[in-house]
């Protein structure tokens, strides 16, 4: 049989080069930049880069990089470098080598390298802290550098290119890829590349000046005899690589060009029924040939049919860097789909030097057949019957986890747990994807992971996204934003333990329906969102963690004044959540372009109603005096440490059932926090405080001339009341949908005083849990809270502690009570 290998290294042979090796004995120049290495630095910037610029060999571009990286940072007052989470582990390294925590940005679906918009928000989200960027030219494709150049200059960054498998790409005008660009691009020699030596890498730069600072770098930062002036290390090629490498050189445009023809025949053969990659390139200097599969394809079925004809395959970059442990507890992580769905769907098939056109067909039939080969069903073994399936990994299901390690039963509870998520990942759910401060504070953040029982969850306290939280200690809040590496760090942590322990954690899944068995167990049915597989997980109990929603059609039937608030306000009509998420100020600008002084009103009194408030005076909408009007129906209500700071501060306005007599916090529940309190107490001109002139406070009370005359006037409302819970589908053992109590118009609640799913008549379904957002559990005896309090309590400090500690204890078997 034919073996077409993935990789096929075949760099020049030194066996062939005896006259030039004894040259180098002659000379006794074995490295330190001796003539071979400074022939080819010259030959390579005059033959491969139009002779503009300069270059720097060095021994490996893992070291180049490093190199680059930190002589970019010089001089500058950040900490991150921005790179693609799809490239490879040396890229994340090197920039943790050279003293800077990497950001993790997603891919643009068309060219897989790093999306512009990715960056850019990035580069706003971290303003004044990102160092470097460092974009991959992914598999040879020829980003714009252009587009670098003025992000460098726009943002105050600098740019180390990360060009492994580059050299000798030709960009869309012909030139060598990276020619005139004034910043450092590395270039990979690596004997599996197509530029093949055995090892070795390049630095090339317009700047001349630039790569001679870098070539005192790589020679121990001697800037003057034998005397180290700057950072250095030893990064030099030795002469015998400098041989390859000009051999290599002399052979490049026509492996090159060979390349190129076989990636022709993939594209040709197979472009109606893989993805294949977009590229800017006249001339990609091709390593292999990177395709997506169908989405739904078993690729390791595909692989294993491939090998078992003797081709060779991969799947580069799976997983990607956000998928790779280091590199979860050492990078900050911005969410990833596309990067998730390349390292799910790529197949690397061989471009080799050897190969000819006959080969590619081959190949190209052999995935052909694997792809439309039916797939060999296994008889699965008899199904194990978990104990709990967490239906929902974000804040309130890692919550909920993290209150089982405070008390040190998490592995116990683990041992038999699969935690279900939709999402790539667990921890941050759709939190960071909000514009506004958190109403927990930093602490709270932190304390889920400070002295927690297990060791790997305590260590996240020295991780760079646990800094990154507890750079808002004593501050109002965290934004929202900001949040996703720490809340993700900590879900990957929990994820492993679980698993340790024995558990499932299945992200990249969702729930369609669970359904009670005959025997009393729940059949929750689950879909691979990759693949579209779907099978059912078996256990005793189940925990709803899957968050709440607006819906706008309650909203508008919603009696407001006497009416519904739907007619009163017509297309006006903004639901808070969707102003509230990234992007929602700018929806709303569109709403009111064209408007000089624009008038918003805004309906409700809870957090979600402060929080919008002050968003927009965030904002820099130009309101005008009482522009921006508050209606609610409840009294708003500061929060105090206590009666006394209350008193001390002026306010009154309490009588003891709105005291918790656990804690001493005057309205614990009702009362406003951090940012919106603020607002509030200005407001009340509490403590003389002088309100703000943009906003007026306006108490509903039943039909009310004023209150039709404000939303008349205004050119947007923005309702903010309140969330329903996502009420996953729960069947009983016919088959019919359970009515719950979540079904209810309005704001209802999905779980009882004791965190248990109620049905339509109020009654606990045995084994169902919930906890989140919109669940509608209220703390009373024991566990605190204001007697007076009439609403939902949402809190991430109650889902990690006692709210959390409630439901572990009864799927544990304990019993509980709420009695003081």
């Amino acid at each position: 049989m034919h073996k077409l290998p993935l990789i096929a290294p075949q760099p020049p042979r030194l066996s062939e080069m005896t006259e030039a090796l004894r040259a180098i004995e002659a000379r006794g120049i074995y490295s330190n930049g001796g003539p071979v290495v400074r022939e080819f630095e010259a030959r390579v910037v005059a033959e491969l880069f139009g002779g503009v610029g300069a270059a720097l060999a060095v021994n490996n571009a893992t070291i180049g990089l490093i190199l680059a990286i930190r002589q970019a940072a010089q001089g500058r007052k950040g900490k991150y470098a921005l790179l693609p989470s799809f490239t490879f582990a040396a890229t994340a390294h090197a920039a943790i080598w050279a003293g800077l925590t990497p950001i993790l940005v997603d891919s643009d679906p068309n060219d897989w390298a790093a999306s512009a918009e990715a960056e850019e928000a990035a580069l706003a989200r971290h303003a004044g802290e990102v160092a470097v960027l460092v974009p991959y030219d992914t598999f040879g494709t020829c980003i714009d550098l252009a587009r670098y150049a003025r992000l460098s200059e726009q943002h105050g960054v600098g740019v180390v290119v990360d060009a492994a498998a580059s050299l000798g790409s030709l960009d869309a005008e012909g030139r060598g890829f990276a020619t005139g660009a004034n910043f450092a691009n590395v270039f990979s020699m690596h004997a599996t590349k197509t530029f093949a030596t055995a090892e070795g890498g390049l630095i090339y730069s317009a700047d001349a000046d630039q790569v001679e600072a870098l070539r005192r770098m790589h020679n121990f930062g001697f800037g003057a005899p034998r005397s180290a002036t700057e950072p250095g290390t030893n990064a030099k090629l030795p002469e015998i690589l400098g041989l390859l490498a000009l051999a290599k050189l002399d052979e490049i445009d026509a492996v090159a060009g060979h390349r190129a023809a076989l990636d022709k025949v993939y594209r040709t053969s197979l472009g109606d029924t893989v993805t294949f990659q977009a590229t800017n390139a006249r001339r990609q200097v091709a390593q292999f040939m990177p395709m997506l599969l169908p989405e739904g394809s078993d690729r390791a079925a595909v692989m294993a049919e491939l090998a078992a004809r003797g081709i060779g395959a991969g799947h580069y970059f799976a997983p990607h860097l956000a998928q790779q442990p280091y590199f979860q507890r050492e990078c900050l992580r911005t969410s990833t789909p596309v990067a998730d769905d390349l390292a799910a769907r790529m197949l690397s098939l061989p471009i080799t030097d050897a190969m000819t056109e006959a080969d590619v067909a081959t190949i190209c039939d052999a995935l052909h057949a694997a792809l439309r080969k039916p797939r060999i069903v296994v008889p699965a073994a008899p199904q194990k019957i978990l104990s709990t399936v967490l239906i929902g990994g974000g804040p309130a299901g890692i919550a909920f986890l993290i209150s089982a390690s405070k008390k040190g039963k998490l592995r116990e509870l683990g041992a038999s747990l699969a935690v279900v998520e939709r999402g790539p990942s667990l921890g941050a759910g759709e939190l960071p994807g909000y514009a506004i401060t958190s109403d927990s504070t930093a602490e709270t953040f932190l304390s889920a992971v400070k002295d927690n029982p297990e060791p790997a969850i305590a260590a996240l306290t020295d991780h760079p996204a646990a800094r990154e939280i507890a750079q808002y200690v004593g501050k109002l809040g965290v934004p929202l934003h900001r949040t996703a590496p720490f809340l993700e760090a900590m879900g990957e942590r929990v994820g492993a333990v679980v698993a340790e322990a024995g558990g499932h954690v299945l992200t990249g899944h969702e729930v369609l329906d669970s359904r009670r068995t005959p025997a009393g167990l729940w059949q929750t049915r689950i879909r691979n969102r990759a693949t579209g597989a779907e099978r059912d997980l078996l256990s005793e109990n189940i925990v709803i963690a899957t968050g709440g929603y607006q819906s706008e059609s309650n909203v508008t039937a919603a009696s407001v004044a006497g009416a519904p608030l739907g007619e009163q306000v017509g297309t006006r009509l903004m639901l808070c959540d969707d102003m509230l998420r990234t992007g929602g100020i700018d929806r709303l600008r569109e709403r009111i372009a064209g408007k000089r002084a624009p008038r918003i009103a805004i309906i409700g009194a809870s957090t979600s109603a402060i929080a919008s408030a002050v968003l927009l005076l965030k904002s820099d909408i130009p309101f005008g005096a009482e522009s921006l009007v508050l209606l609610h129906r409840e009294d708003l209500r500061p929060w105090y440490p206590s009666a006394e700071a209350a008193h001390a501060d002026g306010f009154t306005d309490f009588g003891p059932d709105d005291i918790c007599p656990l804690s001493g916090f005057v309205y614990r529940l009702a009362g406003f926090r951090l940012e919106a309190r603020e607002l509030v107490l200005r407001m009340l001109r509490i403590g003389g405080r002088t309100p703000d002139p943009r906003v007026r406070l306006h108490q509903l009370a039943g039909p009310d001339p004023e209150t039709a005359k404000l939303l008349a006037e205004a050119d947007v409302v923005v309702a903010a009341l309140g969330y329903r819970p996502h009420a996953l589908p729960l069947l009983d053992a016919t088959g019919n949908r359970i009515a719950l109590t979540a079904h209810a118009p309005g704001r209802p609640r999905l779980a009882d005083q004791l965190c248990r799913v109620t049905d339509a008549e109020g009654q606990p379904i045995p084994g169902a849990y919930g906890i989140g957002l919109a669940a509608g559990f209220v703390p009373e005896g024991r566990l605190g809270g204001e007697k007076s309090f009439k609403g939902k309590a949402n809190g991430l400090w109650q889902w990690q502690n006692d709210v959390g500690q409630l439901i572990v204890d009864q799927l544990l078997g304990q019993s509980v009570s709420l009695a003081a």
